[in-house]
């Protein structure tokens, strides 16, 4: 069981978007949570790394890699 206290503003959006559709807010919330978890976890999970110091990678050098590793 989840309790959450939303803004104002946002309560009256998700009340709205709830009445239009049919479906329940606990619906909503529920596929809001879903739908952005994983990019919570990517982001602290990469927060905690850098604190962790040592190399850096670009995104683009590990195409690069990954690129020639399936050339092989």
């Amino acid at each position: 069981m989840l309790a959450l206290r939303l803004p104002p503003e946002i309560e009256q959006r998700l009340d709205a978007l709830a009445r239009k559709t049919g479906r329940s807010k606990s619906y909503y919330a529920r596929e809001a949570i879903v739908r952005q978890i994983e990019d919570i976890e990517d982001y602290y999970l990469a927060r905690r790394r850098l604190g962790r110091g040592g190399p850096r990678l670009t995104l683009e050098s590990l195409e690069r890699d990954l690129k020639k590793r399936t050339k092989r």
